[in-house]
């Protein structure tokens, strides 16, 4: 079985990644875009039978960073 855990930077957190990537598009001539949030996505591996709340305790002790990172589990 699979899980994927999508993070991202909570709002009002500066994203420096995701600013740059706004402006290279701007750059690149991709006009109208206002803001740019990057984030990860980590796909696991997992044997049959994980229950979601042990990947929600993968991502509180090690996958996100819960002060700065909001994240999502999905069940694949």
């Amino acid at each position: 079985m699979k899980a994927r855990v999508h993070v991202m930077l909570k709002d009002g957190v500066l994203d420096p990644q995701g600013e740059a990537v706004r402006h290279a598009l701007g750059t690149l001539g991709f006009a109208g875009v206002e803001g740019v949030r990057q984030g990860k996505v980590i796909e696991l591996d997992l044997a049959e039978g994980t229950e979601e709340a042990t990947v929600r305790e993968m991502c509180e002790k090690l996958l996100a960073n819960t002060v700065i990172e909001s994240y999502r589990v999905e069940m694949l």
